[in-house]
Parts: structure tokens; C-alpha cells; sequence
């Protein structure tokens, strides 16, 4: 017997399935909430649900996660210093602490300054202490990354932390893409590795002696030691997988994917098997990164995501814990949320609602959620937000409890509350789409008179009852997805453009011609809604709770790899050959390609040896362009490789 374990860790839920990996079936599976300041112990829970004799044959363990996506778009995140060698950048990057030092390279790999090591062991020392994790961009490092490699062992001698070079992410021109691809992987890496630790752990424990493989953001699978090192590269893990995992329960291979999660709202488009991939690097949240990725439309609105009145109802952005969560969490809320206060119009925001409260983050019985606290109270946090987390406990307390106890305006502390949120000080509850959903007996998980209290306090101000409101959150959330839809195919439209088209069409409806394949565990309560704003085949697939975990078990191991062939002196036939490995100076342009055609294959297939894939069992496609002459008649040429393996049915 043949078995694997696919697990996904998203910001609601954790997911189990057991596959038999020579068909394909799905034999067993399990779904529990994810335990955020212990990873560990979901992942323990969701494991503990599977049949144990399926667990016995288990021979691959894979996994996916949207918690590196959903910690940036919630703008969240680890600390990290970046390091910048011969040039700086005038945009936002992702990182806490930016340093410019000498350095740098031409477009030849020519060193063009000497690097400052001095000014890079005082930015380390200085900053050590306040930092997780450091990023390293020099000045063109994909034609010479020695330079980014000096920093990185001048870092890794003086501190021992995690380091990112942005030559190991990407080789596309671009250094202020690749300086924030490389701040983002470098805050994305402590969430990486605690997600990574957790699952070896439970498999320790279980005695589990599988391999441990991870999705990538291209739907494709790593080794575990390449996802540690690149966690940034998993950061759509969790849309790839619902995709992949789509396609396969529908057993369909052209269609789009709607992934339907706490955090967000993700769709993407799958074509005759192959994840349709955005080749100019995936945009998360505000930054534009150089990591190729599932082409896949997010919208920061998800099941857990937060409700408030504000004239309207708004949706979104920032996740919240559910009322219905709380009042099954935590005794007395439900009593608690019945005695709140209603505050006038006028003072409505995003923090002040009667339905907001907040809490301390983890648990007090966790030593590692105490260390995180600890560390983010010292280093993170200004008197005032200290001032004001010094009140927040384990158990729920209302904006204006908490006002009372700081003798403050709530709006006063609305700053501060918003920051002890991103920093992971402190959760916050409130009204979510789920909530309306259990107003309306459409999806009953946890206690449903704490959504039906919430709702009747935020209806109360549109003058509409809570089955009312509720249904206005429904319909809201639904219209949504089918713009999530819209937005994918018609790229050249603005979403405003598409949305006024939508509420102008009385007697017109959109359709989508390819089948429409919904993932996530309260997706068959949307349907109804979804078709009165687009005439499409939304189908539900058996498994569609658990579509994530499937996906990440289903995944190819993919290889991408790129040579570029330049003139290395104008005038001569020398060249350069640049690999993702190494430069070579290779005489005549005809034999610096064929260097380069053994240089892809040897990376191609030697990727596929660590997988223990024979050379039959891979695709290997090469896309070659000759781009035009340049001065002197000189010719230049790309190589394009791509290799494509499976490992099911290997067993």
C-alpha cells in the first residue's frame, strides 16, 4: 500500500486527507480549527482524526499553507533588516531596518565597487538584537552574487539568524523587485519554519517516516530543506493548492478554482492540467514580487473577514475571530456581547463598534507564546501601545472596557489597538460573513445566538433586523466572488468598471464558459447568490472541505530554470553563459548555447534525481530566443528549461 498524508494550514482551518497514491481516492480526511499560537497542537488534533491503520501505510507527507499570504496581506510579519550593496531604492520595501553599503557589480558580473563589509558587521551589531531575520540585494548579484554571498556568512558568523540573497529567488532584472522579494521571504521564514517544525514534530511522534514535501506558489512541490530556505516561494501555496486540489476532485482539467477562506477569496484558472502561471512575478497585497506564482485573483475577503457598519456594511479587510468562535471559546461572551454598548454614529470606525473586542494573543500556559509577547513588548511596541496592552488579558474586553480602564476616548485608542493587532500582540473579535451565515441557518459550526446578537446590534443602525442584515452580508460576500471571477478573464477592466456593468445589467448577466469548481467548507451556501450575478456551471465537489490538503498531495514536481547567453566583450567571439549556479566564458556564440543547453539539463534532471525521478518518468521542454543583433552585429540568447515529474503512482 502506497498512502499519503496532505495537510493544509489555513488562517480558519487545518485539513487532513489520506490518498491512495496509486488512483488517486480519497480514503479519509479531518478538519479542525487552526490553533495559531500552537501550530503543533492543530496539526496534532487534525492528524488524530485520520484512521489509524491508513496512517501506518503512509509513504509521502505534503503540505500547504496560506499563512505566509495571509501574514502580508494583513501587512503582518517578522521583523528583518535588508542590506543593500551599490545601490538603494526610493520605494517602500518590506523590512524594518534598510542599509545601503558599497558594493555591486556590472551587467558583465564585473565588480564595479569593493564591498563594505566594515559598514555591514555595525548595521548587524547594531540591529541584531530588534531583527528575526536579514535580506541581502547587491547591485546586479544575477550576473555575480559574490558580493551578496559576503554578506550573507558575515551575517550568518555574527548573528546565526536567517539570511535571504535575492540571486537565490530570482534571476530577472529588477533590484528593486528583488530587494522586496528577498525583505519579504526574510520576515515570511520564522512563519515557515514554525508551520515546518510543527508537522515533523506530530510525524516524529506518530512515528511517520515519510518524506516531508511542501507546495510551491507555481502548484508545483519542494523538498522540505528548499521551502525552508525560500519560504517566500510558498506564499500562494495554500490558491495553488485549492487549484490543483480542484481539479483533481472534479476531475476536470480545464476550469477555474474558487478557493473560499478565512482570510480571502481566491480564483485561478487551470487549463488542460497545466496552473495558469503569472510569469512577471506575483503581486501580494502592495508589493510586486519577482516569485512566478499561479496566476490567481485575491480579494482580502473571506469568511472570518471583519463586519462593521460605517453608514453601510463594509467587509474586510482584516480577519477577526468570529462572535459565534468566541462565545464557544471563551465563557461569559455571549453575555458579555449582550450588555454592549452602542456608540453613536458619528464615532464609527473599524475598532469602535459594539460588536469589537479584543484579547491577548496565545495562551498564557505556552512558553513559546510567552517568549514571542515578551519579545515583541520589548522590541516592537512604544509606551503607549505597552501602556494599553498591559490591560488586555485572556479573557474578551470591549474597546470600551478597555477605555474605562485607560481613562482614554475608544478613538483615542484606535491607533494603537490596530498596531497591537498587526504586531500579533493581541486578536480582535467581531462580526464576520460565517456569523451571517449561522443568522441564517445556512452553516451552524459553533454558537449561533452570538451571531444573532451581533447581528441585531449592527442592523439596528441601517434600520434593517439581523435576518435582514445578514442576508445583505451574504449577498455583499457573493457579488464579490463573482467579481473575483469577472476580474480574472477581463484583465483590461478596472473591478469599478466591472462592477457598475454588474449593478446596471438588469436584463443582461455575464456568463463564464468554462466550469467554475468552489472549494472551502461553507461554499454550497454562496451558489444560489453567485448565479444571480453570472450565468456559470459552479460545481461542489465530494471533498470540498479538505480540496487544499488534496491539492497538496496531487502537486508535480516542476523545474524551472534559465540561462541567458550575452557577448562578454563587444567586438570579440567571447561570451558569457549565466546559470542560476554559475558564470562561464565561453569562445563562439554557437558553443556558449550548446554550454548552456548541458547547463539547463544537468539542473533539470539533476532536481529530479533528489526526488528520485528516473529521466523516463520526466517532461523536459526548452524554449529558446534569439534576440535581435545588438551594436556590432552581437548575439544574445535566452534559454528557457522546464522539467515536469509525479510522484503518484510510483508505489
Amino acid at each position: 500500500m502506497n498512502f499519503g498524508l496532505g495537510i493544509d494550514t489555513g488562517g480558519t482551518y487545518t485539513d487532513a486527507v489520506i490518498m491512495d497514491l496509486s488512483n488517486g481516492a480519497i480514503l479519509d480526511s479531518n478538519k479542525v480549527l487552526t490553533t495559531h499560537s500552537n501550530l503543533l497542537e492543530g496539526i496534532e488534533y487534525v492528524i488524530a482524526g485520520l484512521d489509524e491503520e491508513y496512517l501506518e501505510s503512509v509513504r509521502l507527507v505534503s503540505v500547504s499553507t496560506t499563512l505566509a499570504t495571509n501574514s502580508t496581506l494583513e501587512g503582518k510579519g517578522y521583523p528583518a533588516g535588508l542590506i543593500l550593496a551599490g545601490y538603494s531604492v526610493s520605494g517602500e520595501v518590506p523590512a524594518r531596518d534598510v542599509v545601503t553599503v558599497n558594493g555591486g557589480h556590472d551587467s558583465k558580473g564585473n565588480e564595479i565597487c569593493l564591498l563594505d563589509l566594515e559598514s555591514v558587521e555595525n548595521f548587524v551589531n547594531s540591529k541584531k538584537g530588534g531583527l528575526f531575520s536579514f535580506a541581502v540585494s547587491s547591485y546586479f548579484a544575477i550576473r555575480n552574487p559574490e558580493h551578496e554571498l559576503a554578506v550573507k556568512d558575515t551575517i550568518l558568523r555574527l548573528t546565526g539568524k536567517p539570511v535571504v540573497c535575492g540571486h537565490e529567488l530570482s534571476l530577472d532584472l529588477g533590484a528593486y523587485e528583488r530587494a522586496v522579494t528577498a525583505a519579504l521571504n526574510a520576515r515570511l521564514i520564522p512563519i515557515n519554519s514554525r508551520f515546518i517544525r510543527a508537522v515533523l514534530s506530530v510525524m516524529e511522534a506518530r512515528k511517520i517516516t515519510a518524506p516531508l514535501m511542501v507546495m510551491k506558489c507555481d502548484g508545483s512541490l519542494a523538498r522540505i530543506e528548499e521551502a525552508l530556505e525560500k519560504p517566500v516561494e510558498s506564499i500562494f501555496s495554500g490558491p495553488a493548492a485549492s487549484l490543483v486540489g480542484a481539479a483533481h476532485t472534479s476531475g476536470l482539467k480545464t476550469c477555474v478554482a474558487v478557493d473560499v477562506g478565512g482570510t480571502s477569496t481566491d480564483v485561478a484558472l487551470i487549463e488542460d492540467g497545466v496552473p495558469e502561471i503569472c510569469e512577471n512575478g506575483a503581486t501580494v497585497g502592495n508589493w510586486k514580487t519577482m516569485v512566478r506564482a499561479v496566476r490567481v485573483r485575491t480579494s482580502a475577503m473571506g469568511g472570518d473577514s471583519h463586519v462593521r457598519v460605517q453608514k453601510k456594511p463594509l467587509i474586510g479587510p482584516a480577519r477577526v475571530i468570529p462572535l459565534c468562535l468566541a462565545a464557544s471559546t471563551y465563557p461569559g461572551f455571549a453575555d458579555k456581547l449582550r450588555r454592549a454598548e452602542t456608540p453613536s454614529n458619528r464615532i464609527l470606525d473599524d475598532i469602535v463598534q459594539p460588536t469589537v473586542f479584543f484579547i491577548r494573543n496565545g495562551s498564557s500556559d505556552s512558553v513559546e507564546d510567552l517568549e514571542s509577547l515578551n519579545y515583541s513588548v520589548e522590541f516592537e511596541l512604544d509606551d503607549y501601545e505597552r501602556s494599553i496592552f498591559g490591560v488586555i488579558g485572556y479573557e474578551p474586553l470591549s474597546v470600551f472596557e478597555i477605555s474605562d480602564k485607560m481613562g482614554k476616548h475608544p478613538l483615542h485608542l484606535a491607533r494603537a489597538l490596530r498596531s497591537l493587532v498587526r504586531k500579533r500582540c493581541i486578536c480582535q473579535i467581531g462580526f464576520t460573513p460565517t456569523d451571517a451565515l449561522h443568522v441564517l441557518g445556512e452553516y451552524e459550526a459553533w454558537d449561533s445566538s452570538a451571531s444573532l446578537q451581533g447581528a441585531k446590534l449592527l442592523g439596528s443602525y441601517l434600520e434593517l433586523d439581523e435576518k435582514n442584515f445578514s442576508r445583505e452580508i451574504k449577498r455583499t460576500f457573493a457579488k464579490n466572488i463573482a467579481l473575483d471571477l469577472l476580474s480574472l478573464f477581463a484583465k483590461d477592466f478596472s473591478r469599478e468598471t466591472l462592477e457598475k456593468l454588474m449593478d446596471n445589467s438588469r436584463f443582461t448577466r455575464f456568463k463564464i464558459t468554462v466550469p467554475v469548481v468552489m472549494i472551502g467548507a461553507p461554499v454550497r451556501a454562496y451558489v444560489p447568490e453567485i448565479l444571480k450575478f453570472v450565468d456559470a456551471d459552479i460545481r461542489v465537489p465530494e471533498h470540498h472541505e479538505v480540496g487544499n490538503a488534496i491539492g497538496a498531495l496531487v502537486g508535480n514536481i516542476i523545474k524551472r530554470t534559465e540561462v541567458l547567453v550575452r557577448p562578454a566583450e563587444f567586438g570579440t567571439d567571447r561570451y558569457h553563459v549565466f546559470s542560476e549556479k554559475e558564470r562561464k566564458v565561453v569562445d563562439g556564440h554557437s558553443e556558449a548555447v550548446d554550454c548552456g543547453l548541458e547547463l539547463m539539463e544537468k539542473l533539470v534532471f539533476g532536481h529530479m534525481d533528489e526526488y528520485g525521478l528516473p529521466k523516463e518518468q520526466i517532461r523536459f521542454d526548452i524554449d529558446r530566443k534569439d534576440l535581435s543583433p545588438g551594436y556590432g552585429g552581437s548575439k544574445e540568447t535566452r534559454l528557457q528549461g522546464l522539467g515536469v515529474g509525479s510522484l503518484l503512482k510510483m508505489g
